[in-house]
Order: structure tokens, then C-alpha cells, then sequence
């Protein structure tokens, strides 16, 4: 017996860093979130404390298009009513890292001090990619949240089941994610986007748009987003994709398009991103957050 142990220990301790959980990538992740968030609470203002976490090629979301780069994005924040005055702070309550511990996901709550009283609290998505310098966000977005209490408990963790080590392999899998995107809105104009969502949804999809809190689960979320329509309003595809060598974890970026007439007063497209997870590199992927 103690010898049999002792072989079982050898194994372990010859195991290379790279085969071990990721959950230690992951609890590094949220600790970089936690603590840009409390260096933002003593920044001068909103906008400048989200500066320091945004990576050079960021994306977000704002007045119905995409702003990239991370000068972008803070002039973005200097413009907004919201953001110019006051500061900010949040609170991660889940996330998610690729097999290769490169890249990552959180979601959660966010207060500004400034701005229109009934928009100060709000949620948050997004999606992190590792520098040398550390973790930076590559895609963010935030909304004002209704009213009604939420939970800042964290949540289970969105975990690879096995870990890679990182390659420089990360184009297939871009490619492969734009295609299930397109695939998928693809499906929305012959059965409808609530069954769509349904379909395409992991079993821990997060939906960030409605109620106070996060919508979670693929039958919550198309409830939510749709009615029963059999055809969708909408068509979309991505503009742009990031994903993680190991081909697990990725975001995609892109244009959502009104099919038809569009109303007036309204805009013909707006923009939106998707963080999709697979069990494997080969395996289908299921947006897990949006």
C-alpha cells in the first residue's frame, strides 16, 4: 500500500502545470476584477477608473455601435451623462476561464455615484484575455438593471473539464465560432428566435437584459427574449471573433439587422457580442453569456 501510494504521488508531482484544474486561473481572474474595481472607487471619475483594466484592442458596445481600442472606449465614458462625474464600483458574482487559461468571462453588478439616480445601478459582462501584463478586458459591456434585490453571492464557476496548454492555434477556431453564430441566426428565421435561444443555449447560459438580475438557463432565457413567433425580426452574424487556442471559449462580436420594413425612428442596426463556450474543440458551441 505504501508503495502503491507513493507511484500515485509521483504522478501527480510529475504532472506538468499546464494538465492541472484551472480553477487557480479562474480565482486569479476574479481577484484582477475585484481589484481593478477597488482602484476605480478612488479614480476621479467613472471613466477613468475603468481605464486601467481595458486591454489596447477593446470593444464595447455604446450609441448603437461598436468602439474599439481603449482610447475609443475611455472617450466613450467621458461623453456619457453617466459617467462623467461620480465613480464606479462592481462586483464579479461569476466567471469562466478557457482550457488553455488564456482567456475568461465575469458578470455581475455595478453602482456609479453619478449620473441619473435611477440608472446608477446597473450589470456587467466581460470578456478578459491574458497579457503579459496581466488580465484586460477585450469586449465589456454594462446596462442600468431594474429595480429588486439581487444576490452579490458568487456563483458556480464556468470551468473547462480538462486543461491545455496554450498554442498559437486560435484562427480555426474563430472561424468555427463566426459559423456557429451565423448558424444560429440562421435557425432563428425558420423556427422563431425563442426557439432559437433555446437550442443554442448552454445549460448555464446567463441573459443580462432583463429584471434586476441575470436570466439563467436556455428555457429562462428564450422565454425572455421572444415570443412565439415561428420566423425572427432580426438576423445577425459576427464581425469579429476572439477565441482561446484550446477552442473552448470564445467571444464573437458582431451587427444585429431588422429583417424588413424598420419603424420609424428606429435603428436598421445595433450592435451586440456573445461569449460561447464547447466541451471540445470539435464539439458544438452553445452561448453560455449575453
Amino acid at each position: 500500500m505504501i508503495r502503491l501510494l507513493s507511484i500515485v504521488l509521483a504522478l501527480v508531482l510529475a504532472t506538468p502545470a499546464w494538465a492541472q484544474p484551472r480553477q487557480a486561473e479562474l480565482d486569479a481572474l476574479l481577484a484582477a476584477d475585484r481589484a481593478f474595481s477597488a482602484r476605480a472607487a478612488e479614480a476621479p471619475t467613472a471613466a477613468d477608473g475603468f481605464a486601467p483594466m481595458l486591454d489596447a484592442d477593446v470593444t464595447m458596445p455604446t450609441g448603437g455601435q461598436h468602439v474599439r481600442g481603449r482610447d475609443a472606449v475611455i472617450a466613450a465614458f467621458r461623453d456619457s451623462p453617466a459617467f462623467r462625474e461620480g465613480r464606479v464600483a462592481w462586483t464579479p458574482v461569476r466567471g469562466g476561464v478557457s482550457a488553455d487559461g488564456t482567456q475568461g468571462f465575469t458578470y455581475g453588478f455595478l453602482t456609479l455615484s453619478g449620473g441619473d439616480p435611477a440608472r446608477r445601478n446597473r450589470k456587467y459582462l466581460a470578456y478578459w484575455v491574458h497579457r503579459p501584463e496581466g488580465w484586460r478586458v477585450a469586449a465589456y459591456r454594462q446596462i442600468p438593471r431594474a429595480e429588486g434585490e439581487v444576490s452579490l453571492e458568487t456563483m458556480p464557476p464556468s470551468l473547462p473539464r480538462a486543461a491545455v496548454p496554450a498554442s498559437a492555434g486560435a484562427a480555426a477556431h474563430e472561424t468555427s465560432l463566426a459559423a456557429a453564430e451565423k448558424a444560429f441566426s440562421d435557425r432563428a428565421q425558420q423556427v422563431g428566435l425563442r426557439a432559437a435561444f433555446r437550442e443554442y443555449g448552454a445549460p448555464d447560459a446567463m441573459n443580462m437584459y432583463n429584471g434586476a438580475g441575470f436570466t439563467l438557463g436556455p428555457d429562462a432565457v428564450s422565454q425572455a427574449v421572444a415570443g412565439e413567433e415561428t420566423t425572427s425580426p432580426v438576423n445577425w452574424s459576427t464581425d469579429r471573433a476572439i477565441a482561446a487556442s484550446s477552442g473552448d471559449l470564445g467571444v464573437s462580436i458582431g451587427t444585429i439587422r431588422r429583417n424588413g420594413v424598420v419603424p420609424a425612428g428606429e435603428p436598421a442596426s445595433f450592435p451586440f457580442f456573445t461569449i460561447w463556450r464547447r466541451d471540445a474543440p470539435d464539439g458544438p458551441w452553445r452561448y453560455i453569456a449575453e
